[in-house]
């Protein structure tokens, strides 16, 4: 049932919404050289590495580092929007619908983060497909703290439901979790 909820809402929005990201990715073109279009290799389920897909927000050359070790200087003017609105996610819905990822679930992390992918091993996270938004997210829970973020990926692995899903999806809409981003906080 989630993944056919997945597949709906993304191709719905993706077929309402493709001639604003086409605009959005104009902007990024204009506004600093590069790709318009971030790829970064993620760790997803069952703890294999994945492609994730991101608006670029960042200027390139910046390191391939969490979010909470980078400068705010490495982000560009238009990126400090897309990040704090959360738009620089968008892209991960081409991830949710190749099956890599789904709207709800634990953030996916980089492979360097090694302390969250052991603390996530261990408490059986990576069962699930990694979401776009999800429990941690909401409650403003960064990869700063990884002991505590795979404490609340474990709780939302351990009691998700589509009902859950919804709740977390409203919340991120409405505004929740836009804290997270410690690169556009101080910024």
């Amino acid at each position: 049932m989630k993944r056919l909820f997945d597949i709906l809402v993304c191709t719905a929005f993706l077929l309402v919404f493709w001639p604003i990201l086409l605009v959005i990715i104009i902007l990024i073109r204009l506004q600093s050289p590069g790709p318009a279009i971030f790829a970064q290799v993620r760790i997803g389920r069952n703890a294999q590495p994945f492609t994730c897909y991101k608006l670029r927000t960042m200027y390139i050359g910046t390191g391939d580092l969490p979010t909470h070790e980078v400068q705010a200087s490495s982000v560009t003017p238009l990126g400090k929007y897309l990040r704090r609105s959360k738009i620089d996610e968008l892209p991960q819905l081409c991830n949710v619908l190749a099956g890599q990822m789904s709207l709800v679930g634990p953030r996916p992390c980089l492979p360097s983060q090694t302390t969250l992918i052991e603390a996530r091993h261990r408490l059986g996270v990576f069962k699930v497909c990694p979401g776009m938004t999800g429990l941690a997210q909401v409650n403003d829970i960064d990869m700063s703290e990884p002991e505590l973020l795979a404490e609340v990926d474990a709780q939302y692995v351990n009691s998700r439901s589509l009902l859950r899903d919804l709740k977390l999806l409203w919340a991120t809409l409405c505004g929740h979790g836009m804290a997270v981003d410690r690169v556009a906080r101080i910024g």
